[in-house]
């Protein structure tokens, strides 16, 4: 015999099982194709446009947003950003250049933003265009075996005319089908008749409802951030803000917003009321109720007041005004040794605890012989702490104090470096009062002068009238967002889409009558798509209610109404 033909080719042992032409897998002939440009563009386009990539780069944009909750925004908070800097000197360059401070705006925010972007319109485009088929196509056909599907019931239903009874018997199923809300279609097959039915498109309606709203946020906050700004101003009593750029303490503006075009408008801060809660009370020393009372002009309309609330802010002119913060401004005047005034202005000082201790900044340019700075602390209510250091106890002027530390030298005015109003760096100025000197504090009670170091001058607190000797001021923001009203539309509209994607189930229901010698055998089932536990029941429902409509009543009379209903 004939060695054959794989025993020439090698010694190895045969698998008699596999033809002559195998090839194993390690075979260094046969290589893939392929894929080139398009095919790896291809690729990367069908996973970016994956839901598991739409879902991650959803929950990775919710990380990024943290960050800007941890860290103050330069949009938001400037001052706090100046305050970190002042903090952590060693760690903000690095924080800054990655961007911890403009969150919102830094380029890896902005990447994740366009690749969800992107994702969300690769994910729903197809599967819109795939659903409004399915809802224009007829429900699918009936199975020839419906015992195999799980959720199944069979019923016998006595009948003088089979072949009748079970035409009746698919008629009062596809009513009752159709005002259930199923879509229905008529299946006959050899020696039976079926009407299929399916309902729960509103699911899929809902998910793409979802998605589309989803993109609705994303478009409206990108487009948001482009035109809107949001700037800060602190107004003293008594004082006027006008809306232009000049007049903000801080303003951050949009790409599209130059700054030139803001509404004409001024506020004038007319009074700020604060309650607290009196010595003795629960909750004794803390702030109730704040009130900015404003009056509002705006050119061509009547002045109107308007009252500023935390969490109630007001609308000027499509601007929303909101109540920041507040606190004291004590009236201070500086005379030189000639008695000729230098210096008079109502100067806002930051609270520096619940109990209204406030620290605030008085920078003296010129005028005197040197420029000259005042450190200075408010206590509305003064008290003394065991260390012999002055303290507020209470919130509220009762027993107010101001005291100043004095420096004198060169304050940065001149050399044009922006400087904080309500800072004042003392490295390199002469300290002639407090601390280390020697020489006490100034203080000064409402209404008091005292002499400054080397016979310079006076200052003097002035007070502001007689019923209220301190005035106040309130740290108002302005913001302007036109697609704040696109955001919570298209929000609402997600969340109803959510709804409809979570609770609205997504069923096939089938009815078929077989003609039999003993009557007209009926079948049900039913097919979820998806997790449905209650479907079990909603065939059994559709099944008593159809078998009782054939059995219960007739056709004219008034009880086939109620019989002739499936529960919803």
């Amino acid at each position: 015999m004939s060695p054959s033909r794989s025993e020439t080719a090698t010694d190895a042992p045969v698998d008699p099982l596999r033809p002559d032409d195998h090839a194993d897998g390690n075979d260094s002939g046969i290589a893939q194709p392929a894929l080139g440009v398009m095919g790896w563009a291809r690729w990367a386009w069908r996973q970016l446009t994956s839901m598991r990539t739409a879902l991650l780069l959803l929950l990775l944009l919710a990380v990024a947003a943290v960050p800007g909750s941890l860290f103050p925004q330069r949009s938001a908070d400037p001052n706090g950003v100046i305050q970190w800097q002042r903090d952590n000197p060693e760690a903000y360059p690095i924080a800054d250049a990655i961007g911890l401070f403009d969150v919102y705006q830094s380029p890896w925010f902005s990447a994740i933003y366009l690749l969800l972007f992107a994702s969300l319109i690769g994910c729903v485009s197809p599967r819109t265009k795939h659903h409004y088929k399915a809802l224009r196509s007829q429900p699918p056909r009936t199975p020839v075996r419906l015992s195999r599907l799980d959720d199944y019931e069979e019923r016998t239903v006595p009948a003088a005319d089979p072949a009748s009874q079970a035409r009746e018997a698919v008629d009062v199923a596809e009513r009752q089908l159709r005002r259930a809300g199923y879509r229905v279609h008529r299946y006959d097959g050899r020696g039976w008749l079926s009407v299929s039915a399916e309902r729960g498109y509103l699911r899929e309606t809902g998910n793409l409802v979802f998605h589309t709203a989803l993109i609705g946020v994303l478009v409206s906050v990108g487009l948001g951030g482009g035109f809107s700004y949001t700037g800060q101003r602190v107004v003293v009593e008594g004082t006027t803000f006008v809306n232009a750029l000049s007049d903000y303490s801080s303003f951050d503006a949009g790409r599209f917003i130059d700054g030139t075009g803001l509404a004409p408008y001024s506020l004038t801060l007319d009074e700020f009321q604060v309650t607290y809660q009196r010595p003795g009370t629960p909750g004794a020393g803390q702030a109730g109720d704040f009130s900015a009372d404003v009056t509002v002009r705006i050119p061509g309309e009547e002045d109107r007041t308007e009252s500023v609330i935390v969490n109630y802010p007001i609308s000027v002119a499509g601007d929303r005004i909101h109540l920041l913060g507040n606190g004291y401004a004590p009236t201070i005047t500086v005379r030189d040794a000639a008695g000729e005034l230098v210096y008079t202005e109502s100067q806002p000082f930051l609270p520096q605890d619940s109990n209204m201790t406030s620290l605030g900044i008085i920078k003296i340019p010129d005028g005197l012989p040197e420029q000259v700075g005042l450190v200075g602390f408010f206590y509305p209510t003064a008290g003394v702490l065991d260390s012999g250091a002055y303290t507020s106890i209470y919130g509220d002027v009762v027993n107010p104090l101001l005291t100043f530390n004095v420096y004198s030298g060169d304050l940065g005015i001149d050399d044009g470096t922006p400087r904080s109003v309500y800072t004042l760096e003392t490295d390199g100025l002469t300290q002639h009062t407090g601390g280390q000197t020697g020489v006490d504090s100034i203080e000064l009670t409402p209404g008091e002068t005292a002499e400054l170091p080397n016979g310079w001058g006076t200052v003097t607190w002035e007070i502001a009238s007689p019923e209220d000797p301190v005035k106040r001021f309130a740290s108002l923001q302005i913001q302007r967002d036109p697609t704040a009203g696109w955001v919570l539309a298209f929000s609402i509209l997600a969340m109803l889409g959510l709804f409809a994607g979570l609770f609205v189930p997504r069923r096939r229901v089938w009815v078929k009558a077989h003609p039999t010698d003993e009557g007209v055998r009926l079948e049900y089932a039913g097919l979820a798509r998806g997790e449905d536990p209650t479907l079990r029941k909603a065939v059994v429902d559709i099944a008593d209610a159809h078998t009782e409509a054939l059995t219960g009543v007739s056709d004219s009379s008034p009880e086939k109404e109620r019989t002739d209903e499936l529960p919803r």
